[in-house]
């Protein structure tokens, strides 16, 4: 069998380069590619554009969240999608722990004080004993969970399969997530934004809330209704929120968000693009030689369910 014509592109990136032929493919363009390894996160209408004219039966796609090439109708369900779900799992449950941590010990505070202040009000907490539900029990998911439960953290989650992860104590579905967010000291947003999750986090989850519990988001911004957000940390609803994704994003100099005490808020930056390369690269190799040896891909899209 003839190794397979892989296009890197549209930033041919050596350690991709590399990685498709330690695979066994060989490095061709688009139009006589067999498959494509995409490294633009938001070329979603470049890519639409460029497979009108290649054969390609495989696209790879450089992150977990796809939407964007949903919206731009690139995913063409006849041909083979993958992406990068669960490679970045452990790096981005990393940041959400930080973030929790931070504001455990509000560290947004102290850094904030200029002076010598001791302790705070509200006061610092630990994790031990406290509850965290995850909503979504993916690759983020799952490894948060792992970092959770050694800190005797008690773990709730939710997922739209039901699947669990190892940690919980119960996962729900998605009705459950108000009576569950009402158990949470943390509120962690792992999931993958579809047309059914977006905004799923809204008003009444933040109604069902305690006064000191916290929103961590490090999936997408567009999980959150962020109008509904902002009222519920205007009225002291709820403790706070720890956002690395916005909605909108990136989110203006001149949003409310920005100017409110228990905010803290990262630009997108628990998995940056330098960071994910070598993991990428990785998972690259691996799914173009499982190609060329007709096996099973890893991080399959399913186009029904958008991600």
């Amino acid at each position: 069998m003839n190794p397979p014509r892989v296009a890197v592109v549209p930033n041919p990136l050596p350690l991709a380069v590399e990685a498709v032929q330690r695979g066994g493919g060989v490095i061709a363009p688009p139009a006589e590619a067999d498959a494509i390894v995409w490294t633009d996160a938001r070329g979603a209408a470049d890519l639409a554009a460029m497979l009108s004219g290649s054969p390609a039966r495989w696209i790879q796609l450089p992150f977990a969240g796809i939407e964007s090439f949903f919206d731009a109708g690139a995913i063409d369900p006849n041909r083979i999608w993958t992406c990068a779900k669960g490679i970045y799992g452990p790096a981005t449950a990393e940041h959400a722990l930080a973030l929790m941590l931070a504001a455990a010990r509000r560290l947004h505070a102290h850094v904030r004080a200029g002076a010598w202040t001791g302790d705070t009000d509200p006061p610092m907490r630990s994790l031990r004993a406290a509850t965290a539900l995850i909503l979504g029990t993916g690759g983020i998911g799952t490894a948060l969970a792992s970092f959770l439960a050694p800190l005797g953290v008690r773990i709730l989650a939710v997922s739209r399969s039901g699947r669990s992860v190892a940690w919980a104590k119960h996962t729900g579905a998605p009705a459950d997530l108000p009576s569950l967010a009402a158990e949470c000291d943390w509120l962690v947003v792992a999931a993958a934004l579809t047309p059914e999750t977006r905004g799923m986090i809204g008003r009444e989850v933040f109604a069902s809330m305690r006064p000191d519990a916290w929103l961590i988001n490090v999936a997408r911004g567009g999980l959150v209704d962020t109008e509904a957000l902002v009222d519920a940390l205007k009225r002291k609803a709820i403790g706070g929120a720890a956002l690395d994704v916005t909605d909108p994003e990136p989110l203006p100099a001149d949003h409310p968000l920005w100017g409110l005490d228990d905010v803290i808020i990262t630009s997108h930056t628990a998995n940056t693009f330098r960071m994910a390369v070598p993991e990428l690269a990785a998972l690259v190799e691996r799914n173009v030689r499982a190609f060329a040896a007709g096996e099973p891909l890893e991080g399959l899209v399913d186009p029904s369910l958008g991600y």
